[in-house]
């Protein structure tokens, strides 16, 4: 049966951050991702909670505000990302987090790129038993983010060739980076870990936009997918009168199963 997470940092935005996960149950959701946690404790984030699943966090972006989106592939932050990962290791295995999301940051060139995959080959070293993801995030909404190509993130993937490490598939990013997300799923399925689904081109409710989401689940029912699809979107109303979509997927699941 295929589990479906909510990403509390855009959906539920009606209430408080640390009162989301609560709707999300309530709302017929799986479990629960959150791209930033780091500003509440770890024992709000348990109350909070309640049980519900945590699928993925982030690592730390560092300022926001100021333009920094991680360290992983930034020359010269070394400390700094380690750092931060070792913060990030330890939420998530207090919290039962699956997976981390290792952001790249902002940087370009050869150089960089080494940065990176030491970064990365060191990540998941030091958490053998933590799955990690990196995530290319297409230009217009992140410039100058150093993962922005699915094929880049693949080659790196392949070439670490560490167990606990894969991809992570945003249908929004694949779509805007390369036009087509269905071929981009097809070349890299066997990669991706995590799944992120939105629609296209409003990154509202997920449907629509040219890609097949029951065909996506079909896909990875054969497949005995273990991950999560993650709902991130930006809700086009209040979250709890958009999740149509939701239903219906659950709904052909339950048949399929009868």
């Amino acid at each position: 049966m295929l589990k479906y997470c909510a990403n509390l940092t855009m959906l539920f935005t009606e209430v408080a951050t640390l009162d989301r996960a609560g709707l999300a149950a309530q709302a017929g959701f799986d479990g629960a991702e959150v791209l930033f946690p780091y500003e509440h404790t770890a024992a709000e984030w348990e109350a909070a909670l309640n049980g519900l699943p945590l699928a993925l966090i982030n690592t730390p972006p560092g300022n926001w505000a100021a333009g920094d989106r991680g360290f992983a592939a930034v020359t010269g932050q070394e400390t700094r990302f380690r750092d931060g990962f070792l913060r990030a290791a330890a939420l998530a295995t207090r919290l039962g987090a699956q997976r981390v999301h290792v952001m790249a940051g902002v940087a370009k060139g050869p150089q960089d790129e080494q940065t990176y995959v030491e970064n990365l080959a060191w990540a998941a070293d030091q958490a053998p038993e933590l799955g990690l993801t990196i995530e290319p995030i297409n230009s217009d909404d992140m410039p100058g983010y150093f993962l922005n190509d699915f094929d880049q993130a693949g080659r790196i993937v392949d070439d670490l060739a560490r167990p606990n490490l894969g991809m992570q598939f945003d249908l929004w990013h694949a779509a805007r980076i390369h036009g087509d997300a269905a071929q981009v799923w097809a070349r890299h399925r066997d990669r991706v870990r995590h799944i992120q689904i939105a629609g296209f081109p409003s990154r509202n409710e997920p449907g629509g936009g040219g890609f097949d989401l029951t065909g996506l689940c079909a896909d990875l029912e054969s497949r005995d997918y273990q991950g999560w699809i993650a709902a991130e979107y930006r809700p086009a109303r209040a979250t709890v009168h958009g999740l149509g979509w939701l239903a219906a997927l659950k709904s052909r699941a339950k048949l399929i199963g009868a």
